[in-house]
């Protein structure tokens, strides 16, 4: 089954207790980031302190109701310019509530390899993040079948990660 609009938007409203992502790229290409990633890539930049936008507040509504959203974005040195514009959002983004955390395997074996994209909700359901090499997204799609490989790679990029403020500690974004 595929996900888009209201279906794939319920997701972030109906789960109970942990919406969670692993991000295997450097790069997504979406269409309405373009204008933002421009601007960033001409030296414009947010106030991560004061920056406010849906996405942080409902992220304060998750946190309030005692549910979880966090992240592992899977990286490699030099980041891209991508990394770069989305890193600089991931800023009000923690600080708003959400637990992002970066796992760099610029000098290592990447634990995850071939792993593809994914977002899981509740640890009962698995929805693949389906791309073109380049980042454009392709489709969302319901896993079936056994998630429990999922929740090892859960447990394997949690463990092998750090978390974001300390991962961004002298990178100038």
């Amino acid at each position: 089954m595929f996900l888009d609009g209201d279906e794939w938007a319920a997701r972030f409203e109906t789960f109970r207790r942990e919406a969670w992502r692993l991000e295997t790229l450097p790069a997504y290409r979406v269409p309405q980031e373009a204008e933002e990633i421009a601007e960033f890539l001409a030296g414009e930049r947010i106030d991560p302190r004061t920056y406010s936008n849906e996405y942080t507040e409902d992220l304060k509504r998750v946190r309030r109701e005692g549910k979880s959203k966090g992240r592992v974005h899977v990286v490699t040195r030099p980041l891209s310019d991508y990394l770069r514009f989305e890193f600089m959002y991931y800023q009000p983004h923690a600080a708003a509530g959400e637990d992002i955390r970066v796992m760099d395997v610029t000098n290592r074996p990447n634990p995850l390899a071939g792993v593809q994209d994914f977002w899981m909700f509740d640890r009962s359901e698995v929805v693949l993040m389906n791309y073109e090499a380049d980042g454009t997204q392709i489709n969302r799609e319901v896993f079936e079948g056994d998630i429990t490989r999922f929740h090892e790679y859960q447990r394997i990029a949690l463990a092998e990660s750090v978390p974001f403020e300390e991962y961004v500690k002298g990178i100038d974004l």
